[in-house]
């Protein structure tokens, strides 16, 4: 039988991110393109949203660059209320997408 892992978003793909006001952007870029496909049916805006759930308030849009290997997220009021107004310890970009690369992704065979 084989043996199944869980596996987290960080194996498979790294990350670049940016603000604006309280707008983040996450792009999680794929590794190997091979990946894209899996990162691509798994990486739902409901999925981030919930897995930013009490951090993102807003919308999360997903656009989709497959000849990149890469998935980029728009998440609105994110910041809690921009990054010059929040009172939270830099929760802007780089700290969120390297929150997204902790998600786990379903085992695999």
């Amino acid at each position: 039988m084989a043996t199944q892992k869980r596996r987290t978003l960080r194996e498979l793909a790294h990350s670049r991110a940016g603000d604006k006001g309280d707008i983040s952007n996450i792009s999680v870029i794929a590794y190997d393109i091979s990946d894209f496909a899996r990162l691509e049916e798994y990486l739902t805006p409901e999925r981030v949203k919930q897995h930013f759930a009490g951090v993102v308030q807003g919308e999360v849009r997903r656009y989709s660059l497959p000849a990149l290997g890469a998935l980029n997220f728009v998440m609105e009021k994110a910041l809690g209320g921009g990054v010059t107004r929040s009172l939270a310890l830099d929760a802007h970009g780089k700290c969120l997408s390297s929150a997204m690369l902790s998600l786990e992704l379903p085992a695999t065979e």
